[in-house]
Order: structure tokens, then sequence, then C-alpha cells
């Protein structure tokens, strides 16, 4: 009879917390070196870890970055993926648009970081943009094209609707410094999410 392969064991809590701190010291670094001028004794002591109890997380540089620009995805994703086809347009839409705001403004570096690696061609992770990033967005087009469909909408383009949400939220995470000094003090609480939710969701309404 065949021999059925053995399933991996699960992680433990320690190993959870270690690849955590992997993944945060290594954002921290590829931030503020990039991808090649990044290294990995620099992420080890960063996260206090030795090079050898580090690559027995990740075998490789590379594999390390790709965690973090996978980790960062798989957080902005899940307030797409909740958006849902029997709910109200604007609160399902608005609710995303907000989530992705909070998701910029807490973590500012992934978002540049992210920036950045699709600046120069994602070569690391373009088969997940071809791939499962492609069939999400497909899938939550049909979502609004139902919801146009049905009136609950004006008539837009889906795909270009998503763009110009990720654009827009986006921008105040990899252009903080140009908001900054164009705002200055004049930056209040609620300010930025009103306005972005006005101008994007204005002409959606029927």
């Amino acid at each position: 009879m065949p021999k059925t392969k053995a399933k991996p064991a699960a992680k433990t809590r320690i190993q959870h917390q270690n690849q955590e701190l992997i993944l945060n010291a290594a954002l921290e670094v590829f931030s503020a070196a990039g991808f090649k001028g990044a290294t990995v004794d620099q992420i080890a002591e960063k996260c206090g870890l030795s090079k050898p109890n580090l690559l027995y997380y990740f075998r490789r540089k590379e594999d390390i970055y790709v965690a973090v620009l996978e980790h960062t995805l798989a957080e902005w994703l899940k307030p797409l993926r909740m958006l849902d086809v029997n709910g109200d347009p604007i609160a399902e839409l608005t609710r995303y648009i907000t989530e992705k705001l909070e998701l910029s403004e807490a973590n500012p570096a992934a978002s540049r970081l992210f920036a950045n690696e699709v600046l120069h061609g994602a070569p690391h992770i373009s088969k997940f943009l071809k791939g499962p990033l492609k069939d999400l967005v497909t899938d939550k087009s049909a979502v609004i094209r139902r919801w146009v469909a049905a009136g609950k909408i004006r008539p837009v383009d889906p795909e270009h609707l998503i763009f110009a949400i990720w654009a827009v939220t986006q921008h105040y995470a990899d252009f903080s410094v140009q908001v900054s000094a164009i705002l200055g003090t004049e930056q209040k609480p609620g300010r930025t999410k009103q306005a972005v939710l006005d101008i994007l969701l204005r002409g959606l309404k029927p």
C-alpha cells in the first residue's frame, strides 16, 4: 500500500511569536533599505534572534520579503473579501473604504513597501497579483455589477472603482510627508475619512 504523507506538525505558540517578530522586524529593515540593501543579519539583529534561528523559519532573504508582502496583502484584502452582495451598497463601500484607510494609517511602512515592489514590476509577487488578487477583484466586481443592475447604485466601472479606492486610501500612507506638508496642523480627526467618502461615493448614489 502507498505510504501516506505525514501532516506537518502544527506551529507552537513560540514559533508563531518568532515568525511575527521576524516579519515586523523585516518590514522595518526592508522599508528603510529596500530589498537589495537589506540583509538577513540586519533583520536578525532587529528582531533579537540569532541568524541561524531566523534561518530556521525562512531559508533566504527573498522568502522573508515575500512573506512580509503576502502578510500585508492578506490584511488589506480582508475588508474587500467581506463586501456583501446582499448588503446596502453605500454602507458596504463605506465600511470597506474606512477600514482600508485605517489599515494604511496603522501601517504606512507596509503600504510604502508594497508600492515600491509594484513600481519595480512586482518581481516577487507577480503570480499573486495575476492569480488570487485578480480572482478576488473579478469576484467583487461581479458584486458591484449586480448592485448596478438592481439600480442600487449608479452605473460605474467596477474594476476602476476598486482601483480608485486603492489609490486614494493608500495615498495617505505612501505620500504622508506630502500630505503633512500641505495640511500641516489643519489635519483634524475624521476630516480625511469624510472627504474620501464624499469624493468616492457621492457619484454612486442613485
